[in-house]
């Protein structure tokens, strides 16, 4: 094992950006679509060589989270399931989560369905510290599904957004799965919101039975960004590859460019979460704009082995000081434990090449592992305070 690698096995890092797990252990068929993006099986899915996990993320888990369940890396998924079976879910999850050897959780809690676990009983199967990421967009759902009126809807969704803050780390926007990234960059007017809000509740008292409420209006989504602002915690959005609910052409965050310079006054910290296939992209954003940052999360363990060229290519354009390491953890213990594994090994290579190479002095490799995996994620969101 090299320098580099040993400083990252015993680094304790920091999950910028994560979700909760599943309350209860899924079946077969539900297991393989929480490890992927996917929200449905392979046509044909009988067919076992059209499994979704007989892939980048399935080979992942078979490597990484085998051995920790007392199996051989590598051993077939079927084996895998039958020893998380027997162990139970509780136990597969909490070994699971002590192997990925994660400090602080920050938990996207927009995610709140009713089979999720809450945050809490996440923090306490990691061992680790949970903090909060408020999702903007659901937070006006709330309101909506509260019964809000058009005319009242800009100064409730203010209030509501500084109670449901105080405590947390960072807001979040999901602008990416209701739209995409347009240009329209200014701060809407409040008779803009008002007409705004007004066609989007008709829509949805039109709709039948009140429900879940979906956010969809791009004058109210450009709103509910800018009060994210105003609330002066970091900004984190979603941008590249997610579920087939966004769309992806339109979540390049080369496309941000004109919000991002317009917020550039306020001095709040922007996270692009995630971003590929346009890591390239952010990292050209993170290098022009003060205050933009770019997050490696969901990214890492979902390409698996691949993880080595696409950590380099996050890392072409971007400053150390602007990358934050994430899992984006979500539904499975496994995904917390294959993004912080395959990215201790894939970073720890990169870094011991470029030091074989001359490129990076062997002195700066410790410092830059512990900025990307902990430090960077502490400072931006305030962890020691």
């Amino acid at each position: 094992m090299s320098d580099t690698a040993e400083l990252l096995a015993g680094l304790a890092l920091v999950d910028g950006h994560c979700h909760s797990i599943l309350a209860a252990p899924p079946d077969s068929a539900g297991f393989a679509l929480a490890a992927t993006e996917a929200d449905r099986a392979p046509s044909g899915a009988a067919r076992p060589e059209l499994s979704l996990l007989d892939g980048p993320a399935g080979l992942a888990i078979r490597r990484w989270c085998a051995p920790v369940l007392g199996l051989p890396a590598g051993a077939p998924i079927d084996e895998y399931l039958h020893r998380r079976s027997e162990l139970g879910g509780a136990e597969a999850d909490r070994r699971l989560f002590r192997a990925a050897g994660l400090a602080e959780l920050l938990v996207d809690t927009g995610l709140d369905g009713a089979g999720l676990a809450p945050p809490a009983a996440l923090g306490a199967a990691a061992g680790a510290g949970v903090r909060e990421v408020v999702r903007l967009e659901r937070v006006a759902e709330r309101l909506a599904e509260a019964g809000v009126s058009a005319s009242g809807f800009a100064a409730a969704y203010r209030r509501a957004l500084a109670e449901a803050t105080v405590d947390a780390v960072a807001v979040k926007s999901i602008l990416a799965y209701r739209g995409g990234f347009g240009d329209e960059a200014d701060r809407p007017s409040l008779t803009q919101v008002r007409t705004a809000a007004g066609r989007w509740l008709g829509r949805l008292a039109g709709s039948g039975p009140a429900g879940r409420a979906r956010l969809d209006d791009a004058v109210l989504l450009r709103f509910v960004l800018w009060c994210g602002v105003d609330r002066g915690l970091p900004v984190q959005i979603h941008t590249g590859f997610g579920d087939r609910d966004l769309r992806l052409a339109a979540a390049d965050p080369a496309r941000l460019q004109p919000f991002l310079a317009a917020a550039e006054p306020s001095g709040v910290p922007f996270v692009l979460l995630h971003c590929y296939p346009y890591h390239r992209q952010a990292g050209w954003l993170a290098q022009v704009f003060p205050h933009v940052y770019v997050d490696v999360g969901l990214t890492v363990g979902q390409v698996g082995a691949r993880a080595d060229a696409v950590l380099g290519e996050f890392c072409e354009l971007a400053p150390f000081a602007k990358l934050v390491f994430s899992t984006d953890g979500f539904a499975l213990a496994e995904r917390f434990l294959v993004g912080a594994a395959q990215f201790r090994h894939s970073f720890g290579r990169l870094l011991a090449a470029w030091v074989a190479d001359g490129a990076l002095p062997a002195a700066d490799a410790g410092r830059v592992a512990a900025l990307v995996g902990a430090g960077n994620a502490s400072r931006l969101y305030g962890l020691g305070r």
